[in-house]
Parts: structure tokens; C-alpha cells; sequence
């Protein structure tokens, strides 16, 4: 039995938002207190952590589930599958639907119900249920697509990662320049011929590191509305992550039997530059060998970091030969992996 993608689909939002667009912002720090620094430092200081220079937003009038849907309705055509033959529908988001211009998170009915009933499938025996696992929603949701599969519960899944995290940033925290708006998904099937999942490996560390990534109130001590925002702890989730990721990207490789000289890319989580090249780094080091050139596919510089749809929106591009100097082929091994809130660590070795 092969367990494989045998179609990937992605939704880019059409909004595009400049650095130089934040440029009038006020920026405040978490006590409520100026930012000494100009914008245009405090731009650039972004610019060299992140590697972001734009990214993308949803139109006002399209939903988390909308953009979901879009990207689903291309995986399904790629993959030339009938979709009322679907079992599975896991949808991984972390806020929900938030319409724009509100602040309420809507996950009734869950965003895989909406996703169903826009692509009109009928069948009844296809379940559809949401996933909240972070950042790496989607590869998590590809780890259960894959167990359904293997324990023959199903033939067919679509695992799609959605977000429009524009919804839900505070505009007087730099932290809202990171994020964005996409969404991915593949169809997972049981074929005898295209692609297979090796390996997989996951893990949740909540002891200490619970709360590293949290809902937390604006900057500007001023808003008396409690309306609640995306906050992080970033030096200790960029410590945590090139800690435990590189460990967890070793031990799934281990797993799955294959030499590290065969892996050929690596998709990683669009979280930041510096941190993806760190903990890519440091998984070679552990083999004692240095980061291959081109191994490591990057599009944060133009998307931004969309959170569970980076790594199915990444993958999807390449796939389809839209990322300039990177491609993969039938036979290829490659690595998708993710860190996000929970503290959540996930990875799969994958044979395209």
C-alpha cells in the first residue's frame, strides 16, 4: 500500500501589503510606551529578522472557509477524482471564519462542514471535522488522513490548511507585520503508483511552553473594547523551535530509513527567515554535514506567514513549478515540517 498526494491545490489572496505600507503605524510597545525607533527601523530590523517583504491579504467578502474552499475545488481537479468518492474532509485553522471588520472567531458549523457544503458533495459517509494543532494544522492533518488510510477507514481524504490571520492582528503590535492570509490543500489517497508517506512524527511540549503563543489584549492601553489579539513570546518560541525541531525532522528521517544524502527539499513551516535557516541548520548538523544549497524552499519574503497554509501553499507552488529554482520529481524524498502554538513539533518524510 502507498499512502500519497496525488493532488495539491492553493488559494494566494490578491491583496498584496508592502512593508512601506506599515509606514504610518503606530507601534507601541507591551506596556502601552512609544517605540523609540523610527518606522523605517523599525521596518528594516523586521525586514532582516523575518525575511518578509510582503504579504497577502483576503478580499473583504471572502471568509477563511471560502478561501479554503477555493484551494480544495483546485486539489480535487488536479488530483481527477470524483469528490462525492472523498471520505475525509480535515480542515486546520486556528480562528475560525472572522468576517471582516468584526472580531468574533465563527466555528459553527466547523469550517470543514462549510468547505463540504460549498463543494456540494452529497454523500453523507463523508465526514468533515476541523483540526486547531497551531501552525502545523496541516501536517497534522495529513498524519490522520494517513492513519484512516492505513487502518482502511478510508480510501480518499482532503486535508486543507486555511487561515486569514489579517482578522485577528493587533495593528499597534510590529508582530502584525508577520502575518497573513492563504490556503492549501492536497488529497490524500491509497495508490499504488504516485507517492508515499514514510514516516511521520509529531509532538506536543505544554509544561513550560503552553503559552508562548497566546490571545492577548492591544498594546494601545487606550482600546477599553476586550477585543482579544494574536500575541507571541517570540525569542522563546525561536529558542524553543531550533532547540526541539531539528531533534524531531532527525528522528522522523531515522524512522523512515532514509539516508539524509537522498533528501532533496524540505518544506518547513513559514514562520521566519532566520529561524527556518537555524533549525534546518542545526537538523544537518546532527548528521554532521553542512545545509545543502536549494534545499530549503522559501516564499515568506512574498506571503508572509499564513500559519497552517504555508507548508501546503509552499509545497503547491513548487509542485507546480511557480517558485524559481526549485522543483521536485517523481522519486523525490522530501521533509514537510512545522513548530507552532501548543508548543506543537510535526514532520513527515515523504516520497514523491
Amino acid at each position: 500500500m502507498h499512502i500519497g498526494i496525488t493532488g495539491t491545490g492553493s488559494y494566494i489572496p490578491t491583496i498584496t501589503t508592502l512593508n512601506t505600507d506599515f509606514i504610518n503605524h503606530t507601534f507601541l510597545n507591551t506596556d502601552g510606551s512609544p517605540i523609540p525607533n523610527s518606522n523605517e527601523v523599525i521596518i528594516e530590523k523586521f525586514k532582516k529578522i523575518t525575511g518578509i517583504a510582503e504579504r497577502r491579504y483576503a478580499k473583504k467578502e471572502l471568509n477563511t472557509s471560502d478561501i479554503a474552499y477555493l484551494a480544495a475545488e483546485r486539489a480535487i481537479e488536479d488530483a481527477k477524482i470524483d469528490k462525492e468518492t472523498i471520505d475525509y474532509i480535515i480542515v486546520a485553522h486556528n480562528f475560525g471564519d472572522v468576517t471582516y471588520g468584526q472580531t468574533q472567531a465563527d466555528t459553527l458549523p466547523s469550517l470543514a462542514t462549510r468547505v463540504k457544503h460549498l463543494l456540494q458533495i452529497k454523500n453523507p459517509k463523508c465526514i468533515a471535522y476541523d483540526i486547531l494543532f497551531g501552525c502545523p494544522g496541516w501536517i497534522q492533518g495529513m498524519i490522520q488522513a494517513y492513519a484512516f488510510i492505513k487502518a482502511g477507514l478510508a480510501n480518499k481524504c482532503l486535508v486543507i490548511g486555511a487561515e486569514t490571520l489579517s482578522r485577528v492582528i493587533d495593528p499597534y503590535d510590529r508582530d502584525s507585520m508577520i502575518y497573513s492570509d492563504g490556503a492549501g490543500a492536497t488529497i490524500v489517497e491509497n495508490t499504488e503508483n504516485t507517492g508515499d508517506i514514510l514516516a511521520h512524527n509529531a509532538a506536543t511540549f505544554a509544561h513550560n511552553e503552553a503559552n508562548y503563543l497566546f490571545f492577548g489584549e492591544s498594546y494601545n492601553k487606550e482600546e477599553n473594547n476586550n477585543t482579544r489579539y494574536i500575541k507571541m513570546h517570540g525569542r522563546k518560541i525561536y529558542e524553543f523551535a531550533v532547540t526541539h525541531v531539528p531533534q524531531a525532522m532527525k528522528d522522523c528521517l531515522d524512522k523512515s530509513g532514509v539516508d539524509i544524502n537522498d533528501v532533496k527539499k524540505i518544506f518547513i513551516h513559514q514562520a521566519n527567515e532566520k529561524m527556518d535557516e537555524a533549525i534546518v541548520q542545526r537538523f544537518y548538523k546532527l548528521y554532521n554535514k553542512p545545509m545543502p544549497e536549494d534545499i530549503m524552499p522559501m516564499n515568506i519574503y512574498k506571503l508572509g506567514n499564513s500559519s497552517v497554509a504555508t507548508v501546503p501553499t509552499l509545497f503547491d507552488l513548487v509542485k507546480r513549478g511557480k517558485l524559481e529554482n526549485h522543483a521536485v520529481k517523481k522519486g523525490d524524498v522530501v521533509i514537510f515540517a512545522s513548530v507552532g502554538a501548543g508548543m506543537n513539533i510535526n514532520a513527515i518524510v515523504y516520497r514523491y
